[in-house]
């Protein structure tokens, strides 16, 4: 689903800044930030990956320790809005 067209095409050079997840943009989806904090303060977004050999996107976070986890993953059975970094 995430693999076709444009974003394709795209997601090996852009940088993914925020995701959308469920059906209603406005009130009933889950947005994720990279930066945002997250579990209490205790982690932040590090990172949010499209990858093409599971056809998902990942949400890779940070401890204050500076450690890096894997948080979350969705497949293309969801509905996700992308937003890319715009780097002039």
């Amino acid at each position: 689903m995430y693999g076709s067209g444009w974003i394709y095409l795209h997601s090996n050079i852009m940088d993914i800044r925020k995701i959308s997840v469920g059906p209603d943009y406005k009130s009933g989806a889950m947005h994720y930030i990279v930066g945002q904090e997250i579990l209490n303060g205790s982690h932040s977004i590090h990172l949010i990956k499209y990858y093409d050999e599971s056809d998902s996107i990942k949400i890779w976070i940070e401890s204050k320790k500076q450690e890096v986890m894997l948080w979350k993953e969705f497949t293309g059975t969801m509905p996700i809005s992308i937003e890319y970094n715009i780097n002039f």
